[in-house]
């Protein structure tokens, strides 16, 4: 079996003179990955925005809550065949179907969460996971003072039983917060179990099957990507204003 790495990290509708009609999405259409992360983000907005008890939402308060201009956002909603009604915008619950179907939303992904350390633990009583449809249903380590006791109501079993409790509670999500020394034993277990969709917080780059999805969070590298963008800020700052540092910085003549 071949193996691969893989690494997951016009005009206006709602201002037209007449109501736009709400295309059919071909199956097979492609949505961009940037969008997909974004449409995440416009669900997670109208979600505050459907508590609040509002029905619609217009696409400048919709983008702007979500940080990012309107043409984007009506780029994004078009692929999904989404497109709001001059004076009233989108309808709300209507937008969070449409995008809760895009997501693959429509039913529930049991997740598994291996390596319970303080990563780990943290995300194991995260409550949110549940409420947005991925309820956490299996713990493992390999920790002898872990494995047996109880979090969030979840006993932690032994990786030894990964592929077990895996295809018994029908587990769909990995979440890997291992070492990474360990990571990729523990990929090969979730996938052996028939895990297809795995989130992978271990500073390694996994080896997984065609048809496994892998996504990467690297905090460190998130760290860095920030500081790229604040020295970028620093150099654009010094450039307008004459010098490469800071006038503080620069000691006597």
């Amino acid at each position: 079996m071949t193996v691969h790495p893989k690494v997951s990290p016009a005009s206006d509708p709602t201002k037209s003179d007449h109501v736009v009609p709400r295309a059919r999405v071909p199956e097979d259409r492609v949505v961009p990955e940037a969008t997909v992360a974004r449409l995440a983000v416009y669900l997670r907005v109208l979600g505050e925005v459907a508590a609040t008890g509002s029905e619609t939402v217009s696409s400048e308060d919709l983008a702007s809550a979500a940080g990012v201009n309107s043409a984007k956002l009506r780029k994004d909603l078009s692929y999904i065949g989404s497109n709001g009604t001059r004076g009233v915008g989108y309808e709300v619950s209507r937008l969070m179907r449409q995008i809760e179907r895009v997501l693959g939303l429509t039913q529930r992904h049991a997740v598994a969460v291996v390596g319970v350390g303080n990563l780990g633990h943290a995300l194991a009583g995260y409550s949110g996971f549940s409420g947005r449809g991925f309820p956490l249903c299996a713990l493992f380590d390999v920790d002898p003072d872990l494995v047996g006791i109880r979090v969030n109501g979840i006993v932690v079993e032994h990786t030894d039983r990964i592929g077990e409790v895996c295809a018994q509670r029908g587990v769909t999500i990995g979440v890997i917060a291992t070492p990474g020394a360990a990571a990729q034993s523990v990929c090969d277990q979730l996938v052996a179990a028939g895990v297809r969709s795995i989130l992978n917080f271990a500073p390694v780059v996994l080896q997984v099957p065609e048809q496994v999805e892998v996504r990467k969070v690297d905090l460190a590298v998130e760290m860095q990507i920030l500081s790229f963008h604040v020295a970028r800020r620093h150099g654009e700052f010094a450039a307008r204003n004459g010098s490469a540092v800071p006038a503080r910085a620069v000691g006597p003549r």
